[in-house]
């Protein structure tokens, strides 16, 4: 399975448009070789390199196993599940380092189940939520300082 970005390569700088010095919208992502067994797919995007310990950027849940593509300033359809991100908003949080240059982790994983999760779930449930219905992951990762 694979994850990658038309805008950004992995382990690359993620343009300034998507972080807070631009517009801060999501970047588009592109899914590819997700397993026929997924019946879902769940993305979360973090910074491990945060001063007060890895931040939460995007929670997603239950998108179809069909879906190839996040477009850029992409709305979740009302299947798809927003959880908490670091600043507890359902929604993208920008890339947005206080000094220095940050790894954002975008990662893609293929789940054997639809996940009955509370809307606005953090990441910890959700990832416990994923034990034992994990089919693949993926991950790229975009660098992105002020």
């Amino acid at each position: 399975m694979e994850i990658s970005s038309s805008v950004f390569e992995n382990n690359a700088a993620i343009p300034q448009r998507y972080g807070c010095a631009g517009e801060g919208v999501n970047p588009p992502l592109a899914f590819g070789g997700v397993p026929k067994e997924a019946q879902t797919l769940a993305l979360v995007v973090d910074d491990p390199d945060a001063p007060g310990g890895t931040f939460d950027h995007w929670v997603l849940w239950n998108l179809t196993p069909t879906t190839t593509e996040l477009p850029e300033n992409w709305a979740p359809e009302a299947a798809v599940s927003v959880g908490a991100n670091g600043a507890g908003k359902d929604s993208w949080y920008p890339p947005c380092p206080p000094s220095g240059t940050h790894h954002y982790h975008f990662k893609l994983y293929a789940l054997d189940a639809k996940l009955e999760l509370a809307a606005r779930s953090d990441k910890a449930a959700l990832e416990k939520a994923m034990d034992g219905h994990l089919v693949a992951q993926a991950e790229l990762v975009g660098t992105y300082s002020k």
